[in-house]
């Protein structure tokens, strides 16, 4: 398949050129082996993506254009790379050409991978700041298999007696409700959580009633209070002694669920009418606490952290997104690290993830809804954080006036996904007073179903 040359223009070659190398992007020269660069290419595709420029020269910390004299001074660089990345499995491959600069720029986009993948000296890179680091030891390989998805610690089988969870409290209860004419055991097996006549990760943290007792430091919800809005909770505004939440999985997330809600409600605000409790949308707090809990990489020796502020709420949950999911997708990708876990816990009554695949979502909206702002979602080095703000959106007014700014026409659909307004005729009437203050205008030609609205004209 050809490779499809661009031609850029002066502003943009600019900006490729003031690029700093870093997490996601990197320069190298022409020069460079091909089998040197494939280890860039393998530590952004098993890290978080990113894009390599080949043919730019460095000098002093300058970026120069120097690209390949055409297209096939580039065939061995894109041979090999081709061979190990192959085009439209997460790698686009592009020249990029401008008029006043020689050559031509060989631009690779790299997506994240949900498969390792190895530069030719078949070694696998990690790609950390500005380096793509080597993974040479089996755990770093095991511990990037789990980021991934490929393999799961809640298969892996544990030393302890099979009554653990064929003759607990809850596996019992659970079994007698939903399943009254099977034994646990038999049960078990055929579900995979009893595997060599040992329980597995996923069958403890089901169906025991104790799993921290042999999965200690890996297991548990650890539920904090400060007393402050800093960036940082700090032993002076920890309010009192940490809770540490534990039982079975399906216990422990209405617990948590519930501990958090009582903790957020002894937090006020100071309003128009004095000191009032705040309050979060209980969907959100459900959701994204339920996927802190089933989602969390379990081979881990860490627990879910859920810290309760002044003016937010932040859920840590061990174990980077698995698969190809990103802060950037998660609204729109699935990828399910404990597949087993997310399927049985369903299984129980009440469900904590009956809309399976839509939870995210559901606390996205419910915010909206509270005119809130969207909760933050952060990819740190070993763990997911996720920020829920009690902070206001912008209103309506400003937030259709700073669209606009960027776009050239905005529609009653776009404010409401915006907005979390949910009335179209709510969302006319906000029209209706931005072209009353001459501030908008209807869009001429668009008219009914089709109507749209622009910043008033020169």
């Amino acid at each position: 398949m050809p490779i499809e040359t661009i031609e850029v223009d002066d502003d943009q070659v600019a900006r490729i050129l003031t690029v700093r190398e870093g997490h996601f992007q990197d320069m190298k020269a022409r020069e460079v082996a091909p089998g040197k660069l494939t280890k860039t290419l393998s530590g952004f595709a098993n890290g978080d993506g990113g894009e390599l420029y080949v043919g730019i020269d460095e000098k002093d910390g300058q970026f120069t254009w120097n690209g390949f004299v055409d297209e096939e001074a580039a065939n061995g660089h894109l041979q090999i790379f081709e061979e190990l990345f192959p085009l439209g499995e997460g790698f686009r491959y592009e020249f990029l050409a401008n008029e006043r600069n020689a050559g031509l720029v060989l631009h690779v986009i790299v997506l994240r991978s949900a498969s390792i993948r190895k530069a030719s000296d078949g070694v696998v890179y990690l790609r950390r700041s500005a380096q793509s680091l080597p993974l040479r030891s089996e755990d770093q390989i095991r511990r990037l298999e789990r980021d991934k998805g490929i393999t799961t610690f809640e298969g892996e089988t544990v030393n302890s007696p099979l009554d653990t969870i064929t003759n607990s409290e809850i596996s019992l209860t659970f079994m007698l409700d939903a399943f009254p004419l099977n034994e646990p055991e038999r049960w078990m097996r055929m579900q995979r959580v009893i595997v060599s006549d040992k329980p597995t990760v996923a069958g403890l943290l089901l169906y025991s009633d104790l799993p921290q007792a042999d999965l200690p430091k890996r297991s548990s919800v650890k539920l904090y209070r400060y007393k402050t809005a800093d960036a940082e909770g700090r032993r002076e505004t920890l309010d009192g002694q940490p809770f540490t939440i534990e039982g079975p999985l399906y216990n422990q997330i209405k617990d948590a669920l519930y501990l958090t809600t009582k903790l957020v409600e002894s937090v006020g605000k100071l309003g128009d009418t004095g000191i009032t409790p705040i309050s979060y949308p209980p969907e959100t707090l459900h959701e994204i606490i339920t996927n802190a809990l089933i989602h969390r990489d379990y081979g881990l020796a860490d627990d879910v952290h859920i810290r309760v502020f002044d003016n937010r709420i932040e859920i840590e949950s061990p174990g980077r997104l698995a698969g190809h999911v990103s802060p950037q997708n998660i609204l729109d990708e699935r990828f399910a690290r404990n597949g087993n876990i997310v399927r049985l816990i369903n299984k129980f009554p009440d469900a904590p993830n009956k809309d399976v695949g839509e939870g995210l979502n559901t606390a996205f909206d419910a915010m909206k809804k509270l005119q809130l702002k969207n909760p933050e979602i952060t990819e740190l080095d070993h763990s997911v954080l996720v920020n829920i703000k009690h902070e206001k959106l912008a209103s309506p007014e400003q937030m259709i006036m700073e669209y606009l700014e960027t776009h050239a026409e905005i529609t009653n659909r776009i404010v409401r996904e915006l907005s979390g307004i949910g009335s179209e005729n709510k969302v006319k009437n906000i029209f209706n007073r931005l072209m009353r203050s001459g501030q908008i205008e209807r869009v001429p030609e668009k008219k009914g179903n089709l109507s749209a609205y622009r910043r008033v004209q020169g």
